[in-house]
């Protein structure tokens, strides 16, 4: 039973070991990640802003591609509209 619990104890030790490591490299990759960003502002802004306009730019093409929206852009307004409002009572639903 004295040889079962000393390596119960090691394999415990080695665990904690593990665990601490793990912290200190996390702690090392978000340094790295901040000082990126303090470093690079601009290129960070830059890249973001075209993630964005070239989301809203993807979706102005797929609207275009329907022909019923086409046809009708009052109902991209209302359409866009019920969305908003369907999206901010499942939010207030889910919160």
């Amino acid at each position: 039973m004295d040889v079962i619990q000393q390596q119960k104890e090691m394999v415990e030790a080695e665990i904690k070991k593990l665990e601490e490591m793990g912290g200190s490299v996390k702690g090392k990759l978000t340094n790295l990640r901040d000082s990126a960003f303090t470093r690079f502002p601009v290129i960070f802004v830059m890249l973001s802003s075209f993630g964005l306009v070239a989301t809203l730019y993807g979706f102005e093409k797929v609207i275009d591609g329907i022909a019923f929206f086409e046809e009708h852009p009052l109902m991209i307004l209302v359409t866009g509209i019920a969305t908003l409002i369907l999206t901010g009572a499942l939010y207030k639903k889910l919160r």
